[in-house]
């Protein structure tokens, strides 16, 4: 297994013609039907349609639990889409976000800086709460 491969397990694709309701997935990954719908609009799932009804297969599955994985990881959408593309291209069993050395380098230096900024803010915000309780 490629050590820098992040997302479903071989064994996930082995639930086979599997369908889902958009409730189902929305249920199972704690996300709301509004981000399935977004997903969706932004062409990273494709359930197919019965009538008005969304019917989701284990694909549509795994493809879910890679972008919220990839999204976890601090990930765009638009850099999470790209993952999948190159992915689809490939005939591996499972579907995975598949990291260069590089991105993962360049992954930790964005979220590194982004907590050294969070760090900042939420010190400046609890002085200033210590100023106001001091003062009341």
């Amino acid at each position: 297994m490629d050590p820098y491969a992040i997302g479903a397990k071989a064994g996930d694709a082995a639930e086979g013609a599997k369908h889902y309701t958009i409730g189902d997935l929305a249920r199972e990954f704690g996300v709301t039907l509004r981000t399935l719908r977004f997903y969706e609009d932004r062409g990273l799932l494709s359930p197919r349609r019965d009538g008005t009804a969304r019917i989701y297969d284990a694909r549509d599955r795994e493809r879910l639990s890679v972008i919220l994985k990839g999204k976890q990881l601090g990930f765009t959408l638009t850099e999470i889409r790209a993952m999948l593309a190159e992915e689809r291209s490939g005939n591996g069993p499972a579907m995975n976000l598949k990291l260069s050395l590089d991105q993962i380098e360049d992954q930790i230096q964005h979220l590194e800086q982004q907590k050294k900024e969070i760090e900042e803010a939420l010190a400046e915000l609890q002085a200033r709460r210590a100023g106001i309780a001091a003062a009341a």
